[in-house]
């Protein structure tokens, strides 16, 4: 007796790939994307491409892209849910207006609710998206804690779980690579202090965001570890806790350089917001010229920061989460049609100084949300 499979036309099933690579009608692919959608050498998918567009099955359009020649009939919607940190930072709004734009653009139906920087809400928030049937999760909360107990939640209902930033235990990471980040940060203010301090530096802050745990962490453990490796030994390491808060930041340095008369500062923070407030806390105290920061995120308080002439922020780690949604959308279809995911996904990220701020954020745009960090 023949099974199924004896039927099956390679040819055809690797066509069938290739038009299953389009989430829309209007989603334009070069060959490199739909190279890596389907996962099949590139000769062959060049011929299957050149063969289709001839058919008329897909269309030529500009900059060697290629869209669907045909209309998607009775195309299935997947219903993806997504519990957010809105309007928590600028970082949070960034993430969640582009998720929206990718859902809608891919044609997934996306449920929103926010988790409002609270362990109670996004464990509520776990359980309405079960309620409402969703077919994959995609889970932005802050506290390392309460990972465990979202995770189970989904786990148990079976719904595939992506987790932004912060990693829980059974689902596919999608966010920085923090170490790698750290050591951009520590490396930038190694270099600073040779050509201005000639590697002389009395004291190195840290700053830090305890709530999220040991991941985040991995900024600050990088640039340490560059630094102690840099600059010349000697140099006192000192965490201090922020909660990544401005306010907080301030108030905490505020009260170290009340007890420490130490004069050559490096500070690196877990985000923007925290580096900032202790920018100010220095600025107050008299004693800006005696320190020089690097901040992660970009966040457009930051890049303003950095077009100050007398600035004492030397750059801050872009993430750039105005291209999370495309990604993390991306990485969920994948997923939910069945493709090997990798068990992490790291953003890009870029260093922004005074000298490329406009290149990546031009002041023009810079307060429109698209960039921010506060995980």
């Amino acid at each position: 007796m023949q099974t199924p499979g004896h039927y099956r036309l390679e040819t055809v099933s690797r066509a069938c790939a290739v038009l299953k690579a389009f989430c829309s009608e209007d989603e334009p692919l070069t060959l490199s994307e739909l190279i890596a959608r389907t996962g099949l050498e590139k000769t062959i998918v060049f011929r299957l491409v050149h063969t289709l567009a001839e058919e008329g099955l897909l269309r030529r359009t500009g900059g060697r892209r290629y869209v669907p020649g045909y209309r998607l009939l009775d195309r299935t919607r997947f219903r993806i849910g997504f519990a957010a940190q809105t309007g928590a930072s600028p970082f949070s709004s960034a993430v969640t207006d582009s998720i929206r734009w990718a859902a809608e653009k891919n044609a997934v139906d996306l449920v929103v609710l926010d988790n409002r920087y609270s362990e109670k809400a996004a464990l509520r928030n776990a359980r309405a998206l079960i309620a409402a049937r969703v077919d994959l999760a995609i889970e932005f909360q802050t506290y390392e804690k309460a990972a465990p107990m979202v995770s189970s939640l989904f786990g148990a209902e079976g719904i595939p779980l992506i987790a932004v930033e912060i990693p829980h235990p059974g689902a596919t990471y999608f966010g920085v690579d923090n170490y790698r980040a750290g050591m951009l940060a520590g490396s930038t203010l190694a270099r600073w202090c040779k050509q201005r301090w000639n590697g002389d530096v009395d004291e190195v802050l840290l700053l830090e965001l305890g709530i999220a745990g040991t991941l985040p962490h991995l900024r600050l453990s990088g640039a340490e570890a560059v630094l102690r490796a840099s600059l010349v030994p000697g140099g006192r390491f000192r965490y201090i806790e922020t909660r990544g808060e401005f306010g907080k930041a301030q108030e905490a340095v505020r009260k170290h350089l009340r007890d420490n008369k130490r004069h050559r500062t490096l500070i690196v923070g877990v985000n923007d917001p925290a580096v900032l407030g202790a920018l100010r806390a220095f600025e107050e105290a008299g004693r800006a010229e005696w320190c020089a920061a690097v901040g992660m995120g970009a966040i457009p308080d930051a890049c303003d920061e950095l077009r100050r002439p007398a600035t004492r922020l030397v750059g801050s780690v872009a993430f750039f989460p105005e291209r999370y949604g495309e990604d993390l959308i991306r990485l969920a279809i994948d997923i939910l049609q069945g493709k090997p995911a990798p068990p992490a996904v790291y953003a890009q990220h870029r260093l922004v100084t005074a000298q490329n701020v406009e290149q990546y954020y031009p002041a023009a745009i810079a307060r429109s949300g698209q960039s921010g960090e506060n995980s």
